[in-house]
């Protein structure tokens, strides 16, 4: 049967073993296809709508060290250490976006969309769509899951961000912590005043590994017509 350290040597070996597969091939075995709309209070008002250039997926398991931990002082079974693999994240990072406006298709362009100071936004909405890889032939299909990131909560962030010097790397997230924007900071200087802005330069969503198969049903045209600008 072997003794109790060479089982927990083996043990521990699978459990890498297993990380580092899912590191290097989950992220990986998807296309992605993201859409960010910037939803206007004013009902009457079109979304800002922009397909995001490339999404950039990357695969992490911030529980990696405290899988093996637990394994090594016996706090859990193996069994129960898979479980915590579940909790694995895709990371999907878009910096660059175009206007889904007809005068402007085509215009790939680094993000730079004001969110502060303004109180026009409702709230920021991303749409994600996927498919294997390798099936270019097949349609995208959604990904059943919510990113949207209110005018209210950001504020609340941006506000704290006021005190902070730092000019680049300001991160604000949504409570559920599916959206994270990346987010720069400018001083607008006019001949009366001096304002901050904070101007999106990057987004990034978390979505958990076991929901990249949750697909909706419906086309990325049914699912972009409410947000579609004329």
């Amino acid at each position: 049967m072997g003794d109790p350290h060479s089982r927990k040597n083996q043990t521990l070996n699978r459990l890498r073993a297993q990380l580092r597969k899912k590191k290097e091939s989950l992220a990986d075995q998807f296309d992605f296809k993201m859409y960010i709309a910037f939803v206007f209070k004013d009902k009457k008002k079109k979304s800002a709508l922009f397909e995001v250039a490339e999404v950039v997926p990357v695969m992490t398991n911030n529980y990696e060290e405290n899988i093996l931990k637990g394994v090594r002082e016996s706090s859990y079974s193996l069994d129960s250490s898979i479980e915590l693999l579940q909790k694995d994240v895709v990371q999907l990072h878009a910096p660059r976006y175009q206007s889904m406006r007809r005068d402007v298709i085509g215009c790939t362009q680094e993000m730079d969309f004001i969110l502060w100071p303004r109180n026009d936004i409702e709230k920021v909405v991303c749409l994600l769509f996927s498919r294997w890889k390798g099936t270019d032939g097949e349609p995208f299909r959604p990904v059943q899951a919510k990113f949207e990131f209110h005018h209210g909560d950001y504020e609340k962030q941006f506000l704290h961000l006021l005190s902070r010097k730092d000019k680049a790397g300001l991160i604000v997230n949504n409570p559920t912590q599916s959206i994270f924007l990346f987010i720069n900071r400018q001083h607008l200087q006019t001949p009366k005043t001096k304002a901050i802005i904070f101007k999106l330069c990057s987004v990034c969503l978390y979505l958990p590994q076991d929901q990249l198969t949750h697909w909706g049903v419906g086309t990325i045209e049914d699912h972009l017509r409410p947000y579609m600008p004329d």
